[in-house]
């Protein structure tokens, strides 16, 4: 089990991947679908109508999918695609992510500083450490996983700032409780696409806070 590993839950509903042809959880997964001009769109909140053709939330599996002509045959039918897609992804998780970590903060489930984290791991209030990919590794070694909990490293300082409204952050954390437990989820899945940390498929990665 890595730091953001996750055991899996019988109870939670599979898909399967269009690249690897295995069933998994789909808080592993990116769902896509075809739009009504036959291009290929992520769906990252799982809503839009229409047929849903799932990846594993991976870099190389949906730029696999892309070049190989998967989604094609998925949907049975022809079907366009956005200029680096992969990308797309990335960028939209990572929005995702750093929207659903201010939720948290304004909900009063987050914090950020060195200081602040530090007390809420010592008074085990902290389920979840987030550390900046490009923070000093002597610093982030200084602080530790929560017991029981997740660590993840797939932010920026700046993007961990925008979600505590600072121009950077390198330590926070979330406490227990829904909106962390979809910090978690979408995490794992920006992870599968940034591979930090050595980062595996977020099929793997993406236990309840």
């Amino acid at each position: 089990m890595t730091r953001g590993g996750r055991d899996k839950d019988k109870d939670e509903p599979e898909r399967r991947c269009i690249v690897t042809g295995d069933v998994q959880p789909k808080a592993g997964l990116v769902r896509f679908v075809v739009g009504p001009e036959g291009q290929v769109v992520p769906d990252l909140a799982e809503k839009l109508p229409g047929r849903g053709i799932w990846v594993t939330a991976d870099r190389a599996a949906i730029e696999k999918a892309a070049k190989k002509g998967l989604f094609s045959r998925a949907a049975k039918a022809p079907v366009t695609m956005p200029v680096g897609l992969a990308d797309i992804v990335e960028a939209g998780l990572a929005r995702r992510v750093v929207d659903h970590i201010s939720l948290a903060r304004k909900a009063g489930l987050a914090v950020a500083g060195f200081e602040k984290v530090k007390g809420w791991l010592a008074d085990g209030k902290a389920r979840v450490l987030f550390q900046a990919s490009d923070g000093s590794e002597r610093g982030k070694g200084k602080l530790w996983t929560p017991e029981g909990g997740r660590w993840f490293g797939c932010l920026t300082a700046a993007e961990l700032g925008l979600a505590f409204g600072r121009d950077s952050v390198v330590h926070g954390a979330l406490a227990a409780g829904g909106l962390s437990k979809r910090v978690v989820e979408e995490a794992a899945k920006l992870t599968g696409l940034r591979k930090n940390d050595g980062g595996t498929a977020a099929g793997k990665d993406a236990k309840s806070a």
